[in-house]
């Protein structure tokens, strides 16, 4: 019996060191049937949507979303802790021999204990291991609590420095595409730039910014469930607009070149398949189209009166149907995954950008349209005096 809880301490030890270093420091995605990790989020991630889906109104929905990668991050790391605070009892139990200061009975609920307060490094000595096995042990889980404590704080910064940088390329957005950003709102403002100048930075910009997104969420999964700040905003969102704008370029705007288009479309089709793997997205056949015949007249519509020319016949339309076909099944199933809308093709009005948007805004527009009448009044009163 204690050469099996021996065996089962050092198995359980080793998972959650094996994890632990996968999720941590390993910088790729690990393709393996079990993991503790992936096995977590599948286990928390779905009673939290169920959840989710009872809150009606959609910003406190968002709200409660975005607890949730904060919140598994934490719970993630009290889970490793557990993990091998359990492994080492089990090991001390099949293979220590401990003296308590009362000589009362060891017993494994007691060992639990001792194991706890050795990894926290609490010292209280109420439970002393006697042999040299146990004491070697005993040594061996202090100074893993001390390695666990240094992982937490290198973690967490760097989980957050990540997301900074991601939230940042999002924020910029907003001036460039709208709120949601739409690809046929990026185009509309950008297209028509002297030379395709800002256009093309913009795209160069968001192919370092997908290739970014890609790495740190391969690498750090919780990025994946953290919300943007703003509620009509978010990671999937702002790559599914730009997926839009180049898939326009790419099929044909007369005089914009597509050099560039094509370099963005394809890192960020990248990032778009690999995290749609990541978070083991479905593919559903009976997913919406996104942009049927009439909604497709409608941009090109709002695009001609704005200055730019979608390509006619039936080539252009091919072209633009088989590159939507290379990211959309996976944008869609992403969003479906974790709960993001994605952006409309285009928005028919134009809601304000979040810049233009403040709590003051009507307040002081109602005072200032009073004082133009207050001003109206007197220059009438003036006229009528003089």
């Amino acid at each position: 019996m204690h050469v099996f809880a021996a065996i089962a301490g050092v198995v359980l030890i080793l998972a959650v060191l094996l994890d632990a270093f996968e999720t941590v420091v390993l910088p790729r995605r690990v393709q393996r049937h079990f993991r503790i990790t992936a096995w977590f989020y599948r286990n928390t991630w779905s009673p939290w949507r169920k959840i989710t889906s009872h809150i009606r109104s959609a910003s406190r929905r968002e709200n409660f979303l975005a607890y949730f990668g904060p919140l598994s991050l934490i719970f993630l790391l009290i889970l490793w802790a557990m993990g091998l605070i359990l492994g080492f009892a089990l090991l001390q139990y099949g293979a220590g021999e401990h003296v308590q200061l009362s000589n009362e009975p060891i017993t494994f609920g007691r060992l639990l204990y001792h194991s706890g307060e050795t990894f926290f490094t609490l010292g209280y000595g109420d439970i002393v291991p006697t042999s040299p096995l146990s004491r070697v042990l005993a040594v061996m889980e202090a100074g893993m609590g001390f390695g666990f404590l240094g992982t937490v704080i290198g973690y967490l910064p760097t989980i957050y420095s990540s997301f900074s940088r991601r939230e940042l390329q999002i924020s910029l957005l907003d001036a460039h595409a709208g709120s949601p950003p739409t690809g046929a709102e990026l185009l509309a403002r950008l297209g028509n730039s002297p030379q395709q100048r800002l256009l093309d930075q913009v795209l160069r910009d968001w192919e370092r910014s997908a290739s970014e997104v890609l790495e740190s969420h391969i690498s750090y999964t919780p990025l994946v469930f953290f919300r943007s700040q703003h509620i009509n905003q978010s990671w999937l969102g702002a790559l599914t607009a730009i997926l839009d704008a180049t898939a326009l370029v790419i099929a044909g705007v007369d005089e914009l070149r597509t050099e560039q288009a094509q370099l963005t479309f394809a890192m960020a089709r990248h990032a778009v398949v690999d995290l749609a793997q990541l978070v083991r997205a479905q593919f559903d056949p009976g997913f919406p189209d996104r942009l049927p015949a009439e909604q497709l007249a409608k941009v090109r519509e709002s695009l001609s009166r704005r200055g730019l020319r979608l390509k006619e016949g039936p080539e252009f339309e091919e072209k633009l149907a088989s590159l939507r076909a290379m990211y959309e099944p996976y944008a869609q199933a992403l969003a479906q995954r974790l709960l993001i809308t994605l952006p409309p093709w285009f928005h028919e009005p134009q809601p304000k950008d979040n810049w233009q948007a403040g709590p003051w805004d009507r307040l002081i527009q109602s005072k200032s349209l009073a004082e133009l009448g207050q001003r109206a009044e007197l220059r009438r009163r003036a006229d009528e005096h003089f």
